[in-house]
């Protein structure tokens, strides 16, 4: 049963979305989350849905391969419709897999190497053979990854945004790795921020953000925010 608070924006009536934070290789707790979902779509049937995930599906964890394979090849919950937006781990790992040798040293610093292995490659092998491993359906599932999803008083976001700044102006890099400006900014931004990538053991909810990250791949549940009306509650698994 999910207990609800007052949230600090609203949705439009009758429309619910399901927030999934930083998943990072869990695909077990992934999976269960998604069965969380669906039991209470069914317990509680809302006349619009949406699933949404906030990035880095990949790295640090030990199921990156587990984790996109099932997402290019179900849908994550059978009748619900989903969007998937891009971490800045996904930046990285494409970067790298497009021969970016810079991005390879911070894909293999980052968590990479989890991932790698998950393929069954060698990390320390030639970086110009990782990309072989990689079906091509996988690759197009990262590429085709959202920035960004705006809806009623919230932006879903991957890390945050530049404060002070129009939401059509930000920079790609901002929306997928900002940190301590967005973090310890107490300006209205016009719209409540829903993030992830930067990880605790419980979900931040302020007046302006709400960080989902709650660290799944070491040890913390993964957590997905439900939004409804001008409700908020969380599922975790």
């Amino acid at each position: 049963m999910i207990e609800f608070r007052e949230a600090p924006a609203a949705l439009p009536r009758g429309r619910r979305i399901y927030a999934i934070g930083d998943v990072h290789g869990a695909f077990d707790k992934m999976k269960a989350l998604h069965r969380a979902i669906a039991a209470d779509l069914k317990a509680r049937p809302a006349p619009s849905a949406l699933l949404l995930h906030l990035g880095d599906y990949v790295d640090k964890g030990p199921d990156s391969r587990r984790v996109l394979e099932d997402l290019v090849a179900n849908d994550p919950v059978p009748g619900l419709e989903a969007m998937f937006l891009c971490g800045n781990h996904e930046e990285t790992m494409l970067a790298a897999l497009q021969g970016d040798g810079g991005a390879a040293a911070d894909w293999l610093w980052g968590g990479g190497r989890a991932t790698l292995e998950a393929w069954g490659i060698d990390p320390d092998s030639a970086r110009e053979e990782w990309p072989q491993h990689f079906d091509p359906a996988i690759l197009r599932f990262l590429r085709r990854l959202h920035l960004y999803h705006r809806e009623g008083g919230y932006v879903f976001v991957h890390a945050g945004i530049r404060p002070g700044i129009a939401l059509e102006e930000q920079s790609r890099e901002d929306l997928l790795r900002i940190r301590h400006d967005f973090l310890g900014s107490p300006r209205d931004h016009g719209f409540v921020v829903v993030h992830g990538h930067t990880a605790g053991f419980n979900p931040v909810v302020r007046e302006n953000r709400i960080c989902l990250d709650t660290a799944a791949w070491s040890g913390g549940p993964l957590t997905c925010g439900v939004f409804e009306g001008d409700r908020l509650g969380f599922l975790q698994a």
